[in-house]
């Protein structure tokens, strides 16, 4: 897996080694539940996490130049729905001592660049109604908004999903 560095980021593969500086920022209960997952509630449980989904292939790290410490999270899987007919989906979080510094969208971009340089030709992103940072990131990367559809988010609420798309051809360097 590839590091990926941005003018102000270093996207990097998670490490165990990592598990205190997610538990430190993913127990914030401002943070996980927005995205439907549940706060961390220690350092062995953000350790479980790490070893079960953050240090998979195409999910990276968020570090700050200079500070290998870890901010937030972005990735790309598979989508889920239908009509995203297999293609990736983004995903991503930001600590909230981070919020509002633009950082989810340049790590949501370093994605998008890297993605699309290998062939994709649409990639997704999605939010939970009602999580309006998130609403926003996407807007500010250029996806479009394609449809609605429920979600069991893994906190055990029913939610609907807002879905974005963008288009290879849509896509501004």
């Amino acid at each position: 897996m590839s590091v990926l560095e941005t003018e102000r980021l270093v996207l990097r593969p998670w490490r165990e080694s990592d598990a205190a500086a997610l538990y430190q920022y993913a127990s914030d209960p401002q943070v996980g539940p927005a995205a439907g997952w549940t706060p961390h509630k220690d350092e062995a449980d953000s350790l479980n996490v790490l070893r079960t989904i953050l240090m998979k292939p195409d999910t990276w790290a968020v570090t700050r130049r200079g500070d290998d410490t870890p901010i937030g999270s972005v990735g790309a899987f598979p989508g889920s729905q239908p009509e995203q007919n297999g293609e990736y989906e983004i995903g991503y979080w930001i600590a909230r001592p981070f919020w509002g510094r633009g950082y989810a969208p340049e790590a949501v971009r370093a994605l998008l660049g890297l993605y699309f340089a290998f062939g994709a030709e649409r990639l997704w992103c999605a939010h939970a109604e009602g999580n309006e940072k998130s609403r926003r990131v996407i807007e500010k990367c250029g996806f479009s908004y394609r449809f609605s559809a429920p979600w069991h988010a893994p906190i055990g609420e029913e939610r609907t999903s807002r879905y974005y798309a963008l288009d290879w051809e849509e896509y501004d360097e």
